[in-house]
C-alpha cells in the first residue's frame, strides 16, 4: 500500500523516482474504495492447487479481493471431482455479462500442441476477446500468456526440442517499472513449458513492452502499452515441490524428463528443493493487483472503457 504524505511535500518527488509510490493528502481523501472483483479462468488439471497458489499470491495484500473461478464448459476436467466444479466455478455464460477489475488466465499442459486443436480454443479465443471490454487488467500466465500473444497480435510460438524444466535467472530490463516495484535487478523464476516466442516477434508490436528475460528461459515478462494485458512465462506462484511433482509425474509416464535445472541440490532428485523465488513471487502479484487493477480501475467496474 502507498504512503499518505502532505501535499506538495519536497520529499514526494525524491520518493517517486526511488521508484516508491506516495499517495498525497488531495488523492486520500478523492479516493473510493471497493472491493476488487478478480476471475480466474483455471485451465490447469490441478485445480485445487492451482487455485491455493494462486489465492495465496492475491491474498498477500492489504486489499480486499473478491475472487471467483472459472472452467471451461466446453472441456470438461477429469482430474477434479465434478461436486468442486459445481459448488465453485462459473462457466462463461454465467459471467459474461458482467465487468472485472482483473483477470487472470491460467497455463495448460498443452505442449507441442496447436492452438487451434485445443478442445476449448474457440471457447477461449471468446473469453479473451470479451475481456478486452470487460476486464481492466488481464494477466495471462505460461501456455495462456503464447495463447493470449498469438491470438492478440498473431505472434507465432516456437516449439522447444526438449521442454524448459527449472528454476531460471531473470534480468529486469525495465526497473522503473511499478511491476518490479521491490524485485531485485536479478530474480529467480521457475519455468515449465516446451514453447517460447522470439523476442525479436514481440519488439516489433508496437504496443508490446518487453519487461523481464533470462538468457536461458527467453522472454519472460511483456506487457501491452496501456497495461491493460500482462503475458507471464513463467511460475512465480508455484510451491516447493510443484517441478518435483512434474518431474515424478512424466518419469512414471516413462517420459525420460531431463532433472529440472538449478532446482533439486546437487541435481539430486532426492534432495529437498530449495525455495528461491517466493519473496519475487510474493512481488510481482501484489504490484500486479496493486499498481494495474487496483490504483487504476474505474470505481463503478462498468465504466472499464469510457
Amino acid at each position: 500500500m502507498p504512503i499518505k504524505i502532505q501535499d506538495s511535500l519536497p520529499a514526494q518527488k525524491i520518493l517517486e523516482n526511488e521508484n516508491i509510490f506516495v499517495m498525497t493528502e488531495y488523492r486520500a481523501m478523492h479516493q473510493d474504495i471497493r472491493p476488487l472483483h478478480v476471475l480466474i479462468l483455471n485451465l490447469m488439471p490441478t485445480k485445487i492447487e492451482t487455485e491455493t497458489q494462486l489465492l495465496r499470491k492475491l491474498s498477500n495484500t492489504p486489499l480486499q479481493v473478491d475472487v471467483e473461478f472459472m472452467q471451461t464448459s466446453s472441456y470438461k476436467p477429469t482430474h477434479v471431482a465434478p461436486s468442486h466444479l459445481e459448488t465453485f466455478y462459473r462457466v462463461f455464460d454465467d459471467i459474461k455479462d458482467r465487468n472485472f477489475d482483473g483477470m487472470i488466465i491460467t497455463g495448460a499442459p498443452l505442449d507441442y500442441t496447436k492452438f487451434e486443436d485445443v478442445d476449448y480454443w474457440d471457447e477461449l479465443t471468446n473469453i479473451m476477446e470479451w475481456s478486452k471490454k470487460h476486464v481492466h487488467c488481464t494477466l495471462y500466465m505460461c501456455w495462456a500468456a503464447f495463447a493470449g500473444l498469438y491470438y492478440h497480435y498473431g505472434i507465432e510460438r516456437v516449439d522447444r526440442e526438449e521442454k524448459l524444466s527449472g528454476v531460471y535467472k531473470h534480468r529486469v530490463l525495465k526497473k522503473s517499472s511499478p511491476l518490479f516495484r521491490g524485485f531485485d535487478d536479478i530474480f529467480d523464476c521457475p519455468q515449465s513449458r516446451a514453447m517460447t516466442v522470439n523476442r525479436e516477434d514481440v519488439e516489433k508490436i508496437p504496443e508490446l513492452e518487453v519487461l523481464a528475460v533470462s538468457d536461458a528461459a527467453g522472454v519472460a515478462v511483456i506487457k501491452t502499452e496501456d497495461s491493460r494485458q500482462f503475458f507471464m512465462t513463467g511460475h512465480l506462484e508455484y510451491d516447493s515441490d510443484t517441478l518435483a511433482k512434474e518431474y515424478f509425474r512424466d518419469l512414471d509416464k516413462g517420459m525420460n524428463p531431463s532433472i529440472p535445472a538449478n532446482y533439486f541440490p546437487d541435481d539430486n532428485p532426492e534432495n529437498k528443493p530449495v525455495v528461491r523465488w517466493r519473496s519475487a513471487g510474493q512481488l510481482f502479484y501484489s504490484n500486479w493487483l496493486n499498481y494495474y487493477v487496483y490504483q487504476s480501475t474505474p470505481y463503478d467496474v462498468r465504466d472499464i472503457n469510457k
